[in-house]
């Protein structure tokens, strides 16, 4: 698996690179991929392409390689013009630092080293997103509070949101991020004094494609919610 997704990698880098020309500014690979530790059958594969121009002409030339890539890695690319990457800083600068921080450059340039976020613009994203994201977890909670497959479904798949999260509240603390997702949640437990051992499950059922199922109203999928609750609330007074 790990050797056809790199063949994927480089059939998609040479596919686009052919169609693109000199309009490809940079493709970047990113998240668990670039860091190492990605889960097959689990994690995504991320892309960011960066182009010149992202008319719908060049999406057209574009195309034949990101379908070639869809049918292997099923995520697109996230794709940007130029300018639109350049002004994105202020809005996405949680995305912005976790691509600075583990990405690999597959060709063009790099469009990382004059972009600059601010302490500031991140607090603010990531409250709305920490936020948004508990009051979906709740919504989908209260859903799948009787059903124990459904509810081991969602507090894996959600644990890789809430890792970004974890690590853009640590960056905002001025803490390393550390490599392993263990460590991630266990140093921002320490920082935002949640119970890091509510993760436990979540992180051990990560790494399969299909999680053993959790019982009917499960304390450990309480614990979890009320991990995420104490995390908000820590980013809520954030300075």
């Amino acid at each position: 698996m790990a050797d056809d997704l790199e063949a994927a990698v480089q059939a998609l880098t040479q596919g686009l690179t052919a169609a693109l020309g000199d309009n490809l500014v940079a493709l970047m690979l990113y998240g668990s991929r670039a860091r190492g530790t990605h889960v097959p059958g689990r994690s995504d594969v991320n892309v960011m392409l960066v182009v010149r121009d992202a008319s719908a002409s060049t999406l057209h030339r574009a195309a034949p390689a990101l379908n070639a890539w869809v049918r292997v890695a099923h995520a697109p690319p996230l794709i940007q013009s130029e300018a639109d990457w350049a002004a994105s800083a202020d809005v996405f600068p949680i995305e912005v630092e976790d691509i600075r921080e583990a990405h690999r450059l597959l060709a063009g340039r790099d469009v990382l080293a004059g972009l600059r976020t601010t302490p500031g613009d991140l607090r603010q994203q990531l409250e709305r997103e920490a936020r948004g994201k508990l009051i979906r977890l709740r919504a989908e909670y209260a859903a799948a509070a009787a059903d124990g497959r459904v509810m081991a479904q969602l507090l894996a798949t959600a644990l890789g949101t809430f890792l970004v999260l974890f690590r853009a509240g640590l960056r905002l603390t001025g803490t390393s991020v550390p490599r392993e997702a263990e460590e991630v949640v266990r140093a921002a437990a320490a920082a935002a004094g949640f119970d890091a051992a509510a993760f436990d499950w979540a992180l051990r059922a990560r790494r399969q494609s299909s999680p053993p199922a959790l019982k009917a109203y499960d304390p450990r999928a309480a614990g979890y919610l009320a991990a995420v609750e104490k995390f908000v609330a820590w980013v809520d007074g954030l300075q």
